[in-house]
């Protein structure tokens, strides 16, 4: 009995667990429904809400872009660039009206409308289709003949492109290249100009203008049956595009630069870069030089459409001609200063003693602003003098003395020379170098008369002791890292082994020599170790000139918005002189050193006299130099030349210009005669006179 108590008691406790347990998951569920109901509610809450902005407060927005959606965007052909000019408002290059044939793809033509259009339109007009390539004739002969290219893909292949391991793209390839070249041989004349012109229409983007034909290449009568004949030749019109034109010719024309035609439109190497900047692929862009450096200025603003149906294009804004610009270059003294050159040039080759010679280079700046006023190099080519220009950026020379004004302010800075000191110019010896002198023996001289007749021996003298020696003869010459970067810092301080900073794509830091013999630290002071550009050269004068402030040398001068009329439009970026550091040393020292250009050009046997007229009160500094070039083109340097220089500024108290003159090779040493030509200081005399005649005192 008492067994069956205990397991009805059991059961008992079991079966009110087993409520209380469903009672708690009734409550859970209740709870779990009831969260569930919340979401759902404040999910469609959250929905209804985005309906009504969408639907109502948003209404208007989403309106518009669906409009906008609804309309292709297409643009003209290039817009005319900004014209560019002197700085006396010159207009050196600017845009001339031409005769264009053009193509814009109607949203609804077949690739077979297309063959039949290009058939039919290069029967009348004259094209170059020799440029045509394999390429261009296999891609025409595919949309010439589909279907039959169609059935050369084999099964297997279509296949593999439903089944997605080929591409269309692949497709198109197994095509392309199951032409045979029977196939491509059957092309007559006849098909490869209309291959050619099929080409022209589908170069680019689908909905861009595609320029046909443009400029001379254009005839009366092309020009007249695609005007004509508009209505019928589906997608053909013409217009008057434009061409870059020079009024003053070849002068300074390497340095304006060149643009690409539409046909080459955007260079390969810089396509993506163009791209993203919203540029079509027949954009015509600048490719050197001002063109390229301120295409952002100079290029135009195309027309803009609307597609509104196949056939009807809305014009949403219109084009407009580039930003003009104007450049610190006064184009008729450059045009003086080319034609000295050419002239110079010649009558030196009739000298003796001018084997190696064929060009001299000229840079003229205006001292108080880094601008470049005029920058020309010519050079002899057979019996042609042809542009050289570029040299001047990227052809390092050997400078000579003309660098003496750094070497002397490295002797006052460092205290191994003081103002007015004296020494002995005489031939030094030091060992495990050659003897060495100056051009002439000058005896007892100052720091002035050192840098009139271009003492080596004084720089020599000083640089042995700021090398921490005194000289003496047959002597040994540490070596001493700290006084080469001494006299570099000086240098690189006035523009000299470093790059100048120009506003142009290119140009060489000059050649700074690795090799660290001790004995080459006296052909640095004398400019014999490194070589610079001519360009580093004329900003190292102008830097004397103004007192120690490297200025950055620059073209542009100011920026104009674009006008609809000839007329210059409002200054929107004027160029302001940059200062690049100043050289570190006391007024004095600059004064001093200065006063010695000055002895140069008016002492009594200083080597500038003749150089500049007397009374333009020049100050200047001449340079011979060694120099080493190759005469066979073996890669080897076999011929030992000379280089003149010369940089100066006038007038000495108030520079209004500075210049640099150099004629590399202009002699050699080893000929049957010692001559030595005078083209440098002819070619400085001619152009400072011109100058000056231009610009008065």
């Amino acid at each position: 009995m008492s067994r069956r108590k205990y397991n009805h008691s059991s059961k008992s406790k079991y079966s009110v667990k087993t409520n209380k347990k469903a009672i708690i998951d009734e409550k859970v569920l209740d709870t779990r429904i009831l969260i569930i109901l919340i979401g759902v509610v404040v999910l469609f809450t959250a929905l209804f809400l985005k309906l009504f902005q969408v639907m109502i407060i948003k209404n208007n927005d989403y309106k518009i872009s669906l409009k906008k959606l609804s309309y292709t965007t297409v643009e003209g052909t290039s817009a005319p660039r900004g014209r560019i000019y002197d700085r006396n408002y010159n207009i050196i290059v600017d845009n001339k009206a031409i005769k264009t044939i053009y193509y814009k793809k109607n949203k609804k033509i077949s690739s077979s409308e297309e063959i039949k259009l290009a058939y039919q339109v290069s029967s009348h007009l004259a094209l170059k289709y020799e440029k045509l390539t394999e390429e261009e004739m296999r891609s025409f002969y595919l949309a010439k003949y589909p279907d039959k290219l169609k059935k050369r893909v084999t099964e297997k292949e279509w296949e593999d492109y439903e089944a997605r391991r080929l591409t269309n793209r692949d497709i198109e390839k197994i095509k392309l290249e199951r032409i045979t070249k029977k196939e491509l041989d059957s092309f007559t004349d006849e098909d490869k100009k209309a291959a050619y012109l099929y080409y022209l229409m589908n170069n680019g983007y689908s909905y861009d203008e595609k320029a046909i034909k443009t400029g001379e290449d254009v005839t009366d009568e092309e020009y007249a049956y695609i005007a004509e004949n508009t209505a019928y030749l589906n997608g053909f019109g013409t217009k008057l595009d434009w061409e870059r034109t020079y009024p003053y010719g070849d002068v300074f024309r390497t340095i304006l630069g060149t643009i690409s035609t539409t046909e080459e439109g955007i260079p390969a190497s810089e396509k993506e870069e163009y791209l993203k900047k919203g540029y079509s692929l027949n954009d015509r862009v600048g490719l050197s030089y001002i063109e390229k450096v301120y295409e952002d200025y100079l290029k135009g603003t195309k027309e803009k459409y609307q597609v509104v149906n196949s056939t009807e294009l809305k014009l949403v804004s219109p084009g407009l001609r580039g930003n003009d610009i104007v450049l610190s270059i006064d184009i008729n003294l450059q045009r003086e200063v080319e034609n000295i050159l050419k002239e110079q040039i010649m009558n030196a080759k009739n000298e003796p003693n001018t084997k190696y010679y064929d060009h001299s280079s000229v840079v003229i700046q205006d001292p108080t602003t880094g601008e470049v006023l005029a920058m020309a190099s010519k050079k002899l080519v057979g019996n042609e003098i042809v542009d050289n220009i570029a040299s001047i950026l990227t052809s390092p020379i050997t400078p000579g003395s003309v660098v003496k004004g750094a070497s002397i302010l490295v002797g006052y800075n460092t205290g191994a020379v003081k103002i007015g000191e004296y020494m002995i110019d005489e031939c030094i010896k030091v060992a495990g170098t050659p003897q060495k002198c100056s051009s002439n023996t000058l005896g007892r001289i100052n720091d002035i008369t050192a840098l009139a007749k271009s003492s080596n021996v004084y720089q020599f003298k000083t640089a042995i002791r700021v090398n921490g020696q005194e000289y003496f003869n047959g002597m040994r010459l540490n070596f001493n890292q700290q006084a080469f970067d001494t006299y570099r810092k000086m240098y690189h301080s006035f523009g000299l082994g470093v790059k100048t900073g120009i506003d142009l794509p290119t140009e060489s830091a000059g050649y700074s020599s690795k090799d660290i013999a001790a004995g080459n630290l006296l052909d640095f002071v004398m400019g014999q170790y490194e070589t610079y550009t001519p360009l580093q050269l004329s900003q190292y004068i102008t830097t004397i000139a103004n007192g120690g402030e490297r200025l950055e040398p620059h073209l542009l001068k100011e920026v104009h918005k674009a006008t609809d009329g000839i007329e210059l439009g409002e200054t929107i970026l004027t160029t302001t002189k940059k200062v690049l550091n100043k050289v570190e040393t006391s007024p004095e020292y600059m004064a001093r050193m200065k006063e010695g250009f000055y002895a140069v050009m008016h002492q009594a046997g200083g080597y500038g006299r003749g150089y500049i007229e007397d009374h333009f009160d020049s100050a200047g500094k001449t340079g011979t130099s060694q120099s080493f070039i190759d005469t066979d083109n073996d890669g080897k340097i076999d011929t030992e030349t000379i280089t003149s220089s010369f940089v100066g500024y006038a007038p000495a108290n108030n520079p209004k210009m500075s210049i640099f003159v150099t004629s590399p090779n202009s002699s050699h040493p080893n000929s049957a005669t010692d001559y030595a030509s005078l083209v440098t200081m002819r070619i400085t005399k001619a152009v400072t006179s011109k100058f000056f005649e231009m610009y008065p005192l």
